[in-house]
């Protein structure tokens, strides 16, 4: 992505890590994500951004939600 930072809500795709995150705010050049679903926010530096597909999203939903299933 160059460098323009979603708004908040925008489902990306951190392309360090390869995780679906959420962006909740942004300081800076970097960029606060929160997985699908709840869980433990990141830093992402926007540079490092791509927007999502729908098929990238759900695949993040389900595993999320099978992680949450096993933890039970």
């Amino acid at each position: 992505m160059n460098r323009e930072i979603p708004p908040r809500g925008a489902y990306v795709i951190d392309t360090r890590t390869d995780r679906v995150g959420q962006v909740m705010d942004h300081t800076g050049d970097f960029v606060h994500l929160r997985p699908p679903g709840g869980g433990r926010e990141w830093e992402c530096p926007a540079a490092s951004l791509q927007v999502t597909t729908l098929r990238a999203y759900l695949r993040a939903r389900v595993s999320e939600v099978n992680n949450r299933r096993r933890l039970v």
